[in-house]
């Protein structure tokens, strides 16, 4: 049992790339984290353990955070162990399929808000009780820049990606009397590990719009996460940061 001064985060889908760099940067600022995975996969597990290893307080728990009856079993979980949850942050994804706008139908619509809406609203449900009660909560929806900056063929991913801002702020400005923020961080293209290998004309020409000049990583949205759910940021609310090197400025 984790003595109750550690606050607990939960981060959803968080078992490989940008969730498990956002756990594992947690961990490191004292957090007790919870990495979730759809499934007990041997991942989740792993990164956990990699988290322990370096002295941190971490356990894998499994649970599809698209399911109502799941995500109360999760969240009763990770209670268990931890202690109630002070930190949420948002990061399950599921599959993103490209097409043009002829054959997208509402249920592709549908699939994507299953993770972008559906998701927050149910792990919320069992969450901001306890975080109201506490007068104390942190919030961190993860979007995109592709809410911004929509190719061909993303429709469903960029719509339900906004739905997903406007659920941040609106529950900033519901929330912010209880001591609760909400806030989202939309990455620009990040290489995680299953595109890690970028081809060259594609890094060039990504390289070529930003004024940073490198590509980022997924430490760099992990920063940015850590100043949201910190102590420090109890001032701000309803904010969305765009972690992209500038690249929007060129919009």
């Amino acid at each position: 049992m984790v003595p109750q001064q550690r606050r607990v985060a939960l981060v959803t889908g968080s078992s490989r790339g940008l969730g498990s760099a956002i756990a594992r940067r947690l961990a490191r600022d004292g957090l007790a984290v919870a990495v979730n995975s759809l499934r007990g996969e041997a991942q989740a597990a792993r990164i956990a353990g990699a988290i322990r290893d370096d002295g941190g307080v971490a356990d894998a728990f499994a649970g599809d955070v698209t399911d109502e009856q799941q995500v109360v079993n999760l969240v009763a979980a990770i209670a268990g162990s931890f202690g109630p949850i002070d930190v949420l942050v948002l990061n399950a994804t599921g599959p993103q399929p490209e097409a043009p706008l002829s054959d997208v139908g509402w249920e592709d619509h549908l699939a994507q808000l299953d993770f972008f809406v559906k998701s927050p609203v149910l792990v919320g449900r069992e969450v901001l009780p306890g975080m109201c009660e506490r007068a104390f909560g942190r919030i961190v929806n993860i979007d995109s820049e592709v809410a911004d900056r929509p190719p061909p063929g993303r429709s469903a991913y960029a719509t339900a990606k906004n739905a997903q801002i406007g659920l941040t702020r609106s529950w900033a400005r519901e929330l912010a009397p209880f001591g609760v923020t909400v806030n989202t961080v939309a990455p620009g293209f990040i290489p995680v590990e299953r595109h890690a290998d970028v081809p060259a004309l594609v890094r060039d020409a990504y390289l070529a719009s930003v004024p940073a000049g490198r590509m980022g990583t997924p430490e760099d949205v992990a920063h940015v996460v850590s100043f949201l759910v910190s102590e420090g940021a109890g001032f701000v609310t309803g904010q969305r940061i765009v972690v992209d090197g500038g690249r929007g400025l060129g919009s």
